[in-house]
Formats: structure tokens, sequence, C-alpha cells
């Protein structure tokens, strides 16, 4: 349950990058396409199973380039490099069909969490932060608290890709 009176998902419009990414998100999506063949399963198997991949392009919680992420995925790592002041981890994270994550907290630092909508099947997919469910939409970013237990689902037949990032709020480019 969110503490009363706390926001967990907030105005994406707050933070420019967001227009950055949801302008380019078509460029975004076609690099992830490149590394789908490298996706690995999220390390926490005991939040869903099976199905949720991933591909790191910065570290958890750093923000540190990962090398095989940024010359594979040149232009989102240049976007986030450019665009986003005290990024942590970012990549893509894939909902295969009939995934669940359980209901969990994230990392208790600074950051927020952005997610930027790259597939999105119709039907039964969303995420729930505190008492509050959205849906994703392609090409379109979501800015919400992981420190609030949430938890994701995608009960359709396709997968669900968003771009993932994490960002201190109010950093500065240096």
């Amino acid at each position: 349950m969110a503490e009363k009176g706390k926001t967990v998902f907030l105005d994406p419009g707050r933070y420019a990058f967001t227009r950055v990414l949801e302008a380019n998100w078509g460029a975004i999506y076609r690099e992830y396409l490149g590394v789908k063949d490298a996706l690995m399963d999220w390390y926490e198997k005991e939040l869903y199973g099976a199905g949720w991949k991933v591909f790191g392009i910065f570290d958890f919680p750093t923000g540190a380039a990962l090398a095989d992420g940024v010359r594979r995925c040149p232009l989102t790592a240049e976007l986030i490099k450019m665009h986003i002041p005290g990024h942590g981890a970012a990549g893509f994270s894939v909902l295969l069909p009939a995934t669940r994550i359980n209901p969990h907290l994230g990392y208790q630092g600074t950051f927020l969490r952005c997610h930027l909508g790259l597939r999105v099947p119709s039907g039964d997919c969303g995420l729930q932060v505190g008492d509050e469910s959205r849906r994703w939409a392609e090409g379109k970013a979501l800015v919400f608290d992981d420190r609030v237990r949430h938890s994701a689902w995608n009960l359709t037949n396709e997968e669900r890709v968003v771009l993932l990032v994490d960002f201190v709020p109010g950093a500065k480019l240096s």
C-alpha cells in the first residue's frame, strides 16, 4: 500500500528528457530489435518465475556504461548520456506473454524510474504502483517511484517492451 498522500506516478512532462525519448522512440525500438537475441533473465527469479528479460546499457545502480550495450545501442546510449543527468541503470525490459512480476519494492536510493513504451500489446498488460494502475503506451513515457510497492503483468499473447531508465530528479548535466 502506498504511503498516504505520496505521489507514485509523476507527470512525465516535468522532465525534459522524456520529450527527447518520446521523439526518438521508433529508433530506440529498432535498436532493441537488434539486441533481442541477447536478452537475459532478470536475476531476481523469486519475483516472477519466468518471462522477465532484460538487456542492459548502463549498470545498476551507478549508471556505469556496459560496453556491449553501448556498442550495440549507440543512439539510445547517447540520448541517455546527453539528456538524463544523474541516470542510473538503463536498458530494455521485456515481459513475455503470460508473465507476472510479483509486488516488490525497488532500490531505496534517490532514483525515480522512467519506462518508455516501445511495444505494448492490447489486452491485460499493466503496472501497479501503490494503489494506482496504469498501462504503457507505445512512444509514451511513464515516470513512477519504484521505491513504493509495485508489480507488473503481461497477460497477453505478445511481448511487452519498455526502455527502463532510473534517474535522480533535479540532477543537472555537468
